[in-house]
C-alpha cells in the first residue's frame, strides 16, 4: 500500500500548493519583497544594484519560508477550519498531517543547503525563521488567548515575517552585497509597513463575520480603517527619511500613497463592504516596483 501511495503525494502536494498557497500570489509577493528589499539596501549605499546569484538564492529561500508557514498554518487552524471552511484540504482529506509534514522537512532540507552556498549566516537566519514558525504553534496550544485573540496572535506572528526581512539584509550584508548601517531599520520598518497595511485591510470591513477573523471585530470598522490608514502613511514617512534626500526619483515610491488615500475614502463613505483590496493589493505591487525601479535607475 505505502508504495503504491508514495507517487501520489508529490501530485497531493502540488494541488494543495496551487490552491492554498496561490503562487501567482505568494511567489509575486516574495520575489518582490526581496528584490524591493536587497536592492533598496544596496541602493542606498549609492552603488549600482543588479541581481545576482546570491540574490535568486534569497528569493526562492523566502517563497519557500513562507510555502513552510502556509504548510504550517494549515494544520495549526485545523479545528477552526473543521467549523467555518470545511472545505479546506486538510479537513477534506485531500491532504494529510504526514504530506504537510515531510514537504516542510524537504522544504527546510532545501533552504538549508541553498543558504550553505551563500554563508553559515545565512543557514542560521533562515533556519531561525522556520523554527519561530513552529515554536508559534506550540504558544497557541499553550494560549487559548493567542489563538483567538486577532490582535494578539498578530503581534506573536508577525516576528516571522522580520525574522524573513532581517535574513535577507543580513545574508546579504555577510555575503558583501549590502554594507548594514542604522538605514536598516526604517527600511525593515517600511516593508513591514506595507505589509501590514494590507494585512489590516484585508481584514477590515463594516460587517461582522465570526468565520473571518476580522480586525475591525476588535478595533471597530472605523478604527481599523484608521490603523490601515496609518500603516501606509508609516510607509511613506520611512520613504522619506530613507530615499528623500538623495533625488526627486527617491520620492517615487510616496507615489503609492494615492492607493491607500483612496481606499480609505472608499471604505468610510461606502459605509459597508470591505476595504477595497485592489487598493490595498496594488500599493503592495506599487510599493515594491517602486523601490525596484528606484535602486536600479538611481546609481
Amino acid at each position: 500500500m505505502t508504495t503504491v501511495a508514495l507517487p501520489r503525494v508529490p501530485a497531493r502536494l502540488g494541488r494543495f500548493v496551487l490552491r492554498m498557497f496561490r503562487p501567482h500570489i505568494y511567489v509575486t509577493y516574495g520575489l518582490l519583497w526581496v528584490l524591493a528589499l536587497e536592492g533598496s539596501a544596496v541602493a542606498l549605499s549609492g552603488t549600482a544594484w543588479r541581481p545576482s546569484g546570491g540574490t535568486w538564492i534569497r528569493v526562492v529561500s523566502v517563497v519557500l519560508a513562507l510555502l513552510f508557514l502556509r504548510m504550517l498554518d494549515e494544520q495549526k487552524d485545523f479545528a477552526y477550519d473543521r467549523v467555518h471552511h470545511p472545505d479546506r484540504p486538510l479537513v477534506t482529506g485531500a491532504i494529510t498531517v504526514a504530506e504537510l509534514r515531510g514537504g516542510m522537512a524537504a522544504i527546510t532540507v532545501v533552504v538549508a543547503l541553498l543558504n550553505a552556498v551563500l554563508s553559515p549566516t545565512a543557514v542560521l537566519l533562515i533556519l531561525l525563521a522556520l523554527g519561530y514558525g513552529l515554536l508559534l504553534v506550540a504558544l497557541e496550544r499553550l494560549s487559548a488567548a493567542v489563538a483567538e485573540r486577532q490582535l494578539l496572535n498578530l503581534a506573536v506572528t508577525y516576528p516571522v515575517q522580520i525574522m524573513l526581512g532581517l535574513y535577507v539584509y543580513l545574508s546579504a550584508a555577510a555575503s558583501g552585497t549590502v554594507t548594514a548601517d542604522w538605514r536598516a531599520v526604517p527600511l525593515l520598518a517600511l516593508c513591514a509597513c506595507v505589509f501590514l497595511h494590507f494585512e489590516f485591510a484585508r481584514k477590515t470591513a463594516w460587517e461582522d463575520d465570526p468565520g473571518a477573523h476580522l480586525y475591525s471585530q476588535d478595533l471597530g470598522a472605523r478604527g481599523s480603517a484608521a490603523v490601515a490608514a496609518g500603516l501606509a502613511a508609516g510607509a511613506v514617512i520611512c520613504e522619506v527619511v530613507l530615499f528623500g534626500a538623495d533625488s526627486p526619483l527617491g520620492l517615487l515610491p510616496c507615489l503609492m500613497a494615492a492607493l491607500p488615500v483612496w481606499g480609505t475614502w472608499r471604505f468610510l463613505s461606502a459605509r459597508r463592504g470591505g476595504w477595497p483590496l485592489p487598493a490595498a493589493m496594488g500599493f503592495v505591487l506599487g510599493s515594491h516596483l517602486a523601490l525596484i525601479a528606484w535602486a536600479v535607475v538611481l546609481p
